[in-house]
């Protein structure tokens, strides 16, 4: 086995403790992150500021938890030969034990609180991860663009209907509701040019 795909989720593993100890508590990613939050909304009050250093550090977990499955996906998809959703399986099954135990670490530290709610965000990023992997990249991709398409559609001809009744300017919706129409037809159309033939 390869040290190539083994390496990475371990060093990964190993990052994910480093910052669940003091070096990641709020006091400290809030000297570095609320000034760059400042200067990025720089009208936002103290208060709102601080719900966007919260908002940032919970999809901070999301996020590592995400990359975490997805590098112990590669080591048993690839390192391994697993099928791709018994490999999604394990990723999703170890990445979830770390993060339970990730937050037992975090209870002993003072500076740190530990909650089920950061686990059930880790383990959602560990999710979604693993669901992309096992469908695929391509057919997610493709299934979300056409997801929000019909949103978009429905939900615009729904607001332009409650619109025109209550008598409100409906703006850039008369152009994002046909937009959406169009390239909704057009990915029908090219579907149905790039189907392979029937048997």
């Amino acid at each position: 086995m390869p040290l190539a795909y083994w390496l990475p989720p371990a060093l990964w593993m190993a990052a994910i403790m480093v910052f669940s100890s003091d070096v990641g508590s709020a006091q400290h990613t809030a000297h570095w992150l609320v000034p760059l939050l400042r200067l990025m909304a720089p009208s936002a009050t103290p208060s709102q500021l601080a719900a966007l250093h919260g908002l940032v550090r919970k999809a901070g977990h999301l996020t590592e938890y995400a990359v975490l499955a997805t590098l112990w996906y590669r080591a048993f998809a690839l390192g391994r030969r697993q099928p791709r959703r018994a490999a999604a399986l394990t990723a999703f099954a170890i990445s979830l034990g770390w993060a339970v135990l990730d937050e037992a670490r975090q209870s002993l530290v003072p500076t740190r609180t530990a909650t089920a709610m950061d686990v059930a965000i880790d383990g959602v990023g560990a999710l979604v991860a693993m669901l992309l992997a096992a469908i695929g990249w391509r057919i997610a991709i493709d299934r979300a663009t056409t997801l929000l398409l019909w949103t978009a559609l429905i939900g615009g001809i729904a607001f332009l209907v409650l619109n025109a009744l209550t008598g409100v300017s409906s703006g850039i919706l008369w152009l994002s509701v046909p937009v959406a129409a169009i390239l909704l037809l057009a990915r029908s159309i090219y579907a149905r040019h790039h189907s392979p033939p029937r048997p």
